[in-house]
C-alpha cells in the first residue's frame, strides 16, 4: 500500500471514521474511500453495502473487479442508569460484538458486582463522556427517567453524530423531555432523532425484553441506510 494512503487511513482509524480500500483486481490500482466521502463516489452503491455489512470483499461494477477493503470502527453502546434494562443489555451486547459503556453517578448502583466485565463509570455524564465521547459509531441510550443524569448525555448525543439515541419513558415523560430540550435550544429536526418510545415494538413487557427490543433497534440502526458524517 502507498504511504500516502496508509497515513490517510490510520489517521481515520484513530479518528474512529470508517474507511474503504478500493483495490482495482485488474490493474492493482488502489484508493481510500472516507465514509464522509462515499455518496459522491462513482462505487457509492457497493461501498455502501459493504460499509454497512461491516466486511470486506469482491464487487463486480461495469465489468470491473474490485476488492473493497473495510475498515470501520468498532461500534459501541453508551447507556446513562445503571439499572435492570442495562444489566440484562449488557451481556446481550457482548454477544453481538458491542463494546457497551454503563455510566451512573449513583455508586449504590454501579457497582461491579451488577456490571461484571462491563465498562463501568460511576461519574456524572459530564465528566464520564470525556473519555467516552461520541461518534458516528456510537449509540446512545437514556434509561435513568433522572433528568439530572440523562439530559446532559442527551444534549451531547444530540450535539453529535450518533447513529443511534433512544430514551426511555412514557410519552408524558418524553414530552416533558422535549420541553427541556426545546428550553435547551434543540429544535424539531434535533429531537426527530430521538428514537422515544425506545425499542422495537415488540410487545416487551420485562427488562429483558426492553434490551432485546432496544439492541434490535440499534442494530437496525447500524446495518440501515447510512446516516451523515459530521
Amino acid at each position: 500500500m502507498d504511504l500516502s494512503l496508509l497515513s490517510t487511513l490510520n489517521s481515520e482509524r484513530a479518528a474512529r471514521r470508517a474507511t474503504v480500500l478500493v483495490t482495482d483486481l485488474g490493474s492493482g490500482e488502489q484508493r481510500l474511500v472516507k465514509e464522509a466521502d462515499l455518496a459522491g463516489d462513482a462505487l457509492a452503491e457497493a461501498l455502501d453495502k459493504q460499509l454497512r455489512g461491516g466486511k470486506s470483499g469482491n464487487v463486480e461494477v461495469d465489468g470491473k473487479t474490485y476488492f473493497l477493503t473495510v475498515q470501520a470502527p468498532p461500534p459501541r453502546i453508551v447507556v446513562t442508569g445503571a439499572v435492570h434494562i442495562s444489566q440484562a443489555l449488557a451481556p446481550m451486547a457482548k454477544l453481538l460484538d458491542l463494546d457497551i459503556t454503563v455510566i451512573d453517578p449513583r455508586t449504590a448502583f454501579a457497582t461491579p458486582e451488577r456490571f461484571p466485565e462491563v465498562t463501568l463509570l460511576a461519574q456524572w455524564p459530564e465528566e464520564a463522556l470525556q473519555s467516552v465521547p461520541f461518534d458516528g459509531y456510537t449509540a446512545f441510550v437514556a434509561l435513568t427517567h433522572d433528568p439530572k443524569i440523562d439530559d446532559p448525555a442527551l444534549q451531547a448525543a444530540l450535539r453529535s453524530n450518533c447513529f443511534y439515541i433512544g430514551a426511555l419513558g412514557s410519552r408524558k415523560t418524553h414530552g416533558k423531555r422535549l420541553e427541556r430540550l426545546a428550553a435547551a435550544g434543540f429544535g424539531e429536526a434535533d429531537v426527530q432523532r430521538i428514537h422515544a418510545p425506545i425499542g422495537l415494538d415488540i410487545g416487551a413487557v420485562s427488562p429483558a425484553e426492553i434490551a432485546l427490543a432496544i439492541l434490535g433497534e440499534i442494530v437496525q440502526a447500524l446495518r440501515g441506510p447510512r446516516r451523515k458524517s459530521a
